[in-house]
C-alpha cells in the first residue's frame, strides 16, 4: 500500500519538473503583472466641511490668522473638499508672507504656496472655468512674488507660457503681464540665445492684450489698454528689435487699425521710443493719425516720412504745420522742427538765408540746440560768395569772398562753446580758417581791411575782425 502512494507522489510531479525543464520563450509574459495601485480619495467629512465653513467666514472678516488652523487641517485631510480650500488658501498664505518674522519663514511659506497650487491641479484641475491652465498661471505670478531673486526661472517661465496658449484671451492680465516680465528678464541674461522667443512673447502677449482691449464685452478692457503700454514700454526698452523687425511685427497693424486715432498715437509713440520714426510703419501711422485728427506729433511724422522720400518742400509744410499745433508744455520741440527745416534749407534746398533764420529760432525755442546751430550757420555763411561781377571786379571779389570763412569760423567759435559740438566746431575752425584772406590779400585791398574790422556782405551782414590765413 505505502508503495503505491510514493509511485502515485512521484507521478504527480513529473509532469511539474517536464515543465520547469521547458525554457520560457517570453519570461515578461510569464511573471505575474504589477497590481494596479489605487489612490483613494480623501474622505470628506461633517468636520471638514464645517472647517472650510469656518476659515470661509475667518477670511471673509479678513481674520486670516484666525484662518490658518483650520485651513491647514482640511488642506492636510481632505484638500478635495471644497475650492475655496486654494482661493481662500492664497489669501492666508499671502498674509502669512506679508507677517513672516524670519527668511527662513518666509521661504517655508513660499514652498507650501507651490506645493498647493499642485495639489490644486490635482483635486480640480478638470474645473472648467478655471482648469489647469489657470492655476499655472497663478502658480506662475506667485513663484516670482514668493521667489523674486529668480527672476529667470525657465520652469515658472514655462508654467505662464502653458497658462497662456491653454486661457488665450480668458488669460489673467496679471499672467500676461508677468510672461513679458520673466521674458524680459531671461532676455537680458541671455541676449545672443533668448531674442527670438523674448520677440515671441511679446508679439503672443502684445495680440492678446489688444484683442481683450478691443472686446466691448470685456471687462477689463481698460486695464488691457494700461497693460499694453507698459509691456510695450517694458519691450522697447530692451533693445531687443531692429526697426525692420519693428517693421516686420507691425506690418499690418496700421491697416487693421488706421481708421482708430488712439492706436496710431500709441503706436507712433512705441516706434518713437526704440528710435524707429523713419520706419515705414512709423510713418504710415502718422499718415493715417493725421487724416484722423492733425497733431504735433503726427504733423512731425508726415514731415520725417516726406524728407525720407526727399519731398523737400512737404516736408517743411509739415514741420511748419507741426510748429502751428505745438502745446505750451511742449515748448521746446519748437526747436527740433526748426532745426531739421534748417537743415533741409542749407542741404537740400540751397536757401541759406532761410536756414540761418530757421536755426536761429531753433536757438530761441530751446538754447540747448544753440552748439548745432552755430555749427549750421557757420556752414551756410562758409557756402555763400556775396561778392560777384559786375558789382565787383573777378580778382578784388575772388578776395571779398573770402571774407565769408571769417564769419563762418566766428560761428564755429561760437559753437565750440558748447560740450556737445566742441569736437566738431574745433575741426571746423581749423579746416576753414586756411581759407582766409592771405596777408598779401589784406594789403592789396588795405582800404577795404584797414581799420581791422570788415562787414560780411550780402545777405550775411556780419561785423567780423580781418584776420590772415593761418
Amino acid at each position: 500500500m505505502k508503495r503505491t502512494i510514493l509511485l502515485l507522489a512521484v507521478a504527480a510531479v513529473m509532469p511539474a519538473l517536464a515543465c520547469a525543464k521547458k525554457p520560457v520563450k517570453n519570461q515578461e509574459a510569464a511573471s505575474a503583472p504589477e497590481p494596479v495601485v489605487v489612490e483613494e480619495e480623501p474622505e470628506i467629512t461633517e468636520e471638514c466641511l464645517g472647517q472650510v465653513s469656518l476659515l470661509n467666514e475667518y477670511c471673509k472678516a479678513k481674520q486670516y490668522a484666525d484662518a490658518y488652523e483650520p485651513w491647514f487641517e482640511v488642506y492636510t485631510n481632505c484638500p478635495n473638499a471644497n475650492k475655496a480650500i486654494y482661493s481662500k488658501g492664497s489669501q492666508i498664505l499671502d498674509w502669512k508672507y506679508a507677517n513672516a518674522a524670519t527668511d527662513a519663514e518666509k521661504k517655508e511659506i513660499a514652498h507650501l504656496a507651490m506645493q498647493m497650487y499642485d495639489k490644486r491641479m490635482k483635486y480640480f484641475g478638470d474645473d472648467p472655468k478655471y482648469p489647469v491652465a489657470y492655476i499655472l498661471g497663478q502658480k506662475g505670478v506667485d513663484f516670482f512674488t514668493y521667489f523674486p531673486e529668480d527672476a529667470t526661472n525657465r520652469e515658472a517661465y514655462g508654467w505662464l507660457k502653458q497658462s497662456i496658449e491653454g486661457m488665450g484671451e480668458a488669460s489673467q492680465l496679471s499672467v500676461l503681464v508677468k510672461l513679458v516680465e520673466a521674458s524680459t528678464a531671461i532676455f537680458k541674461a541671455n541676449p545672443e540665445t533668448f531674442a527670438d522667443q523674448y520677440i515671441n512673447d511679446y508679439q503672443q502677449v502684445s495680440t492678446l492684450l489688444q484683442a481683450i482691449w478691443d472686446n466691448p464685452a470685456s471687462k477689463n478692457a481698460t486695464a488691457a489698454a494700461q497693460q499694453k503700454e507698459y509691456v510695450d514700454g517694458l519691450f522697447a526698452a530692451s533693445g531687443a528689435a531692429s526697426c525692420e523687425k519693428m517693421d516686420e511685427l507691425y506690418k499690418d497693424y496700421v491697416k487693421t487699425n488706421g481708421m482708430y486715432l488712439e492706436d496710431m498715437l500709441k503706436m507712433m509713440k512705441l516706434f518713437k521710443s526704440v528710435g524707429c520714426t523713419e520706419s515705414e510703419v512709423y510713418f504710415a501711422a502718422s499718415q493715417a493719425a493725421h487724416k484722423l485728427q492733425p497733431t504735433e506729433e503726427s504733423a512731425a511724422g508726415c514731415a520725417k516720412m516726406c524728407a525720407k522720400k526727399e519731398d523737400w518742400d512737404g516736408a517743411i509744410e509739415y514741420y511748419r504745420e507741426a510748429l502751428s499745433l505745438v502745446e505750451e508744455d511742449a515748448m521746446e520741440n519748437q526747436g527740433d522742427y526748426y532745426l531739421a527745416m534748417a537743415t533741409i534749407m542749407m542741404d537740400k534746398l540751397h536757401r541759406n538765408a532761410d536756414a540761418r533764420t530757421f536755426a536761429r529760432r531753433a536757438m530761441e525755442a530751446n538754447p540747448a540746440l544753440s552748439g548745432r546751430c552755430y555749427l549750421l550757420i557757420g556752414l551756410c555763411y562758409a557756402a555763400s560768395q556775396p561778392y560777384q561781377a559786375p558789382e565787383y571786379p573777378a580778382a578784388k571779389a575772388a578776395i571779398m569772398n573770402k571774407t565769408v570763412f571769417w564769419a563762418a569760423v566766428d560761428q564755429f567759435q561760437k559753437a565750440k562753446q558748447y560740450p556737445d559740438c566742441a569736437d566738431d566746431a574745433a575741426k571746423l575752425i581749423q579746416a576753414y580758417s586756411k581759407y582766409f584772406p592771405t596777408k598779401e590779400d589784406l594789403f592789396d585791398l588795405q582800404s577795404v581791411f584797414g581799420d581791422g574790422y570788415f562787414i560780411v556782405g550780402g545777405w550775411i551782414n556780419e561785423r567780423t575782425t580781418c584776420r590772415p590765413a593761418k
